[in-house]
């Protein structure tokens, strides 16, 4: 990959990040973006707010987890290290800990190998299913493990009292999958205490079908 791609990839994560922070999907330095390069991944900084990002700051680090270059990368490299390392077609990965998504990690009671009911098509295409990881304080490298545990078989997780963790082919990919999530919990915590007709098993298998969806 040329500087020039590089560079292009800086300025994407910018845009989009601020894109997340203008909508009110991360607040102050919370939440985390990257993309993987040919010779390493991007990552934003410690305590970087993702709505005034500088490309020139933004981390670069090699496989071993070594900074490469610009700030020091978040505190939470190692959950997209783990995620990278299972999923070797994720061309970047979001971590936000917007509203819903939040409050749904939560809630006692959760299916954990699928916190949410398949309410859209949309969500069961973007997402597919979404698993539960049990709480660990931040920082702790036990999470990395436990993202290693599902994300071979899942593009997203979400942490229980933390937030979601989730992936794609390219940095567009997995910010509007992010957004789907979001939006579903939203719906999901709207129609609590409603009668709801989620999709069918073979409404679902249909989905997986047409779209080639792998979960």
């Amino acid at each position: 990959m040329s500087k020039r791609d590089e560079n292009r990839l800086r300025e994407e994560i910018v845009r989009f990040g601020r894109s997340i922070f203008d909508r009110g999907l991360t607040a102050g330095s919370s939440g985390n973006i990257s993309v993987r390069l040919d010779d390493g991944w991007l990552l934003t900084p410690t305590n970087a707010c993702l709505g005034t990002l500088d490309p020139a700051r933004i981390a670069k680090l090699d496989w071993q987890g070594n900074h490469l270059s610009g700030d020091q990368g978040s505190k939470e490299a190692f959950l997209h290290r783990a995620m990278y390392e299972e999923r070797m077609g994720a061309g970047a990965i979001v971590h936000l800990h917007s509203t819903h998504s939040a409050a749904v990690s939560c809630m006692h009671g959760l299916d954990c190998h699928d916190c949410l009911p398949p309410l859209t098509a949309y969500y069961v295409m973007k997402i597919g299913r979404l698993p539960l990881i049990p709480y660990y304080r931040p920082g702790d490298p036990g999470l990395g493990d436990a993202i290693r545990g599902l994300a071979g078989r899942n593009s997203a997780v979400l942490l229980a009292n933390h937030g979601p963790v989730v992936s794609g082919t390219s940095l567009e990919a997995a910010v509007y999958a992010t957004e789907e999530l979001e939006e579903t919990a939203k719906l999901f915590l709207l129609l609590r205490g409603v009668p709801v007709s989620p999709l069918t098993p073979e409404q679902i298998d249909e989905l997986k079908a047409v779209f080639k969806l792998d979960f």
